[in-house]
């Protein structure tokens, strides 16, 4: 795979970024730098544009102004070399249900044309914790195991970007915890993590730096503390100590077991 290795700025760098359908404006000039290593996230509801970078990114897309690099490559100008810095995983898992865990991951080494794609699966089955299921049929797969296999199949060829387009869509709690472990994973590796999502839990629990994309425009863009230091801090008045509901379903279904600290407060508050 080819790289810029002698780049030494962001992963991925947007600015002025524009982008409308007819009289739909869909992006207003966008601005954003990724950081190498590093999760971030782009959080917006539905139809704010989210999509849209991403397509753009990927060089799917043309934008009507502005600029767009990734790993150093322009999107418009160097499509081929973009194209070969970064691996997409969409909305839905892009798997094969008839096929094996493993035989996908082979499959998609071979089509690359890596060298030993069964050591290149049994390495990813490993690290995404899915040894076990490893012969069986992806049909049998529940969402967060097809969703890791997917973000798996994802990094063979070891892109040093990799988009994220609302991964835990359609999840449940259990499924969407095994995402973002493996997501975590994944900057702890070394790989630029650029996510979106409309899942304020999701953006809090896993990005180092959030972007709330509002209307074709990046309102707001920094880290988890930061953006908490632009509302007034409130004054608690009484705090009573609940269990969530994701603690009650784990715990019933022998999930990750809830510790005495685990429990958050359901509090009443005003602010000052």
């Amino acid at each position: 795979m080819t790289t810029s290795t002698q780049f030494q700025g962001p992963a991925v760098r947007v600015h002025g970024l524009e982008k409308s359908y007819k009289e739909l404006h869909v992006l207003r000039g966008v601005d954003f730098d990724v950081a190498r290593g590093s999760i971030f996230a782009l959080l917006g509801s539905n139809g704010a544009g989210k999509t849209t970078v991403i397509r753009i990114l990927s060089t799917l897309l043309k934008a009507d102004a502005g600029t767009a690099n990734v790993n150093g490559f322009d999107v418009a100008a160097q499509a081929a070399e973009v194209r070969e810095s970064f691996s997409l995983t969409g909305q839905f898992a892009a798997v094969d249900e008839i096929l094996s865990g493993r035989e996908n991951l082979v499959l998609v080494a071979r089509l690359r044309h890596l060298k030993d794609p069964a050591k290149i699966a049994d390495e990813l089955l490993e690290r995404f914790a899915l040894t076990d299921a490893a012969a069986r049929r992806v049909s049998t797969y529940s969402g967060g195991m097809r969703r890791r296999l997917d973000i798996a199949m994802s990094l063979i060829g070891n892109p040093p970007v990799i988009f994220l387009d609302e991964p835990t869509t359609g999840l449940d709690p259990e499924g969407r915890l095994e995402v973002w472990q493996a997501v975590k994973e994944l900057a702890g590796s070394g790989t630029t993590v650029l996510l979106t999502t409309q899942d304020l839990g999701e953006a809090e629990q896993l990005a180092d730096r959030i972007a709330i994309l509002h209307e074709g425009r990046i309102i707001v863009n920094g880290t988890l503390a930061e953006l908490k230091r632009l509302l007034p801090p409130a004054k608690v008045e009484y705090v009573e100590k609940q269990p969530t509901l994701e603690d009650v379903f784990l715990t019933l279904v022998g999930g990750r077991p809830r510790g005495n600290g685990d429990a958050t407060d359901t509090t009443h508050t005003t602010s000052k």
